[in-house]
């Protein structure tokens, strides 16, 4: 069974057992001795956070930064290696362990959290938020409290940069990951951001897939 056949299995059976994060852990449980084994897992930045950055840096001296989901750490090193004082989160331990494992000296505050009850004090804190292919791996019954709490991170005047997979309206979910609408993506804006920008394009994936990437900004005056 290849990586994202595993991963889809995994999300199917505890999502009947009505536990539909629980197999994040699982998955990175499995893949203790193999990181391969994550297939989102390619070792390096997400390509389609480089490419916004060399267009679109944002001031980060003396800035906070938050990364949710992140995974095995490579975002986050980044960010941090863009000047941010850095604060990573997972769901899962073993993600968070193989993070501290893979940056034995590293700057980021690693973290395992849950997204849908995060620490009181992350509450509009943070300068710059990264949202990076979670919601996509959440079905769709919690992606709006999970908005609301992604929302929640970022500080008066604070920006958030959400990248994820991209459908229409009319277009079938399939199995996970889910592509999100710009409808369900207007919750951001409920929630009292702003969009700055909004792209839709395709990747360089082989074969290619459809993203939106969409900044978003806290108005100094709320």
């Amino acid at each position: 069974m290849d990586e994202r056949a595993r991963a889809r299995e995994l999300a199917a059976e505890y999502l009947a057992k009505d536990d539909p994060t629980g197999w994040f852990e699982q998955l990175y449980r499995e893949a203790a001795k193999d990181v391969a084994k994550i297939p989102w897992a390619d070792l390096s930045p997400n390509p389609n956070l480089i490419e916004f950055w060399e267009r679109h840096s944002i001031a980060s001296s003396g800035k906070r930064a938050l990364n949710i989901g992140c995974g095995l750490g490579d975002d986050a090193e980044q960010l941090a290696c863009w000047g941010f004082e850095t604060t990573a989160f997972d769901i899962s331990p073993s993600a968070i362990e193989a993070c501290k494992r893979r940056f034995p000296g590293t700057n980021v505050r690693y973290r395992a959290a849950d997204l849908l009850k995060p620490p009181d004090e992350w509450l509009r804190e943070f300068d710059f938020v990264l949202e990076s292919y979670t919601l996509q791996a959440l079905p769709s019954g919690l992606c709006r409290e999970a908005i609301e709490r992604i929302a929640g991170f970022v500080c008066k005047g604070g920006n958030l940069l959400l990248i994820t997979r991209g459908r229409e309206e009319e277009d079938a979910g399939g199995a996970v990951p889910w592509p999100l609408t710009r409808r369900e993506l207007d919750r951001f804006t409920q929630a009292g951001l702003r969009e700055l920008s909004f792209e839709d394009y395709f990747d360089t994936e082989s074969p290619p897939v459809r993203r939106f990437r969409v900044l978003y900004q806290r108005p100094a005056a709320l």
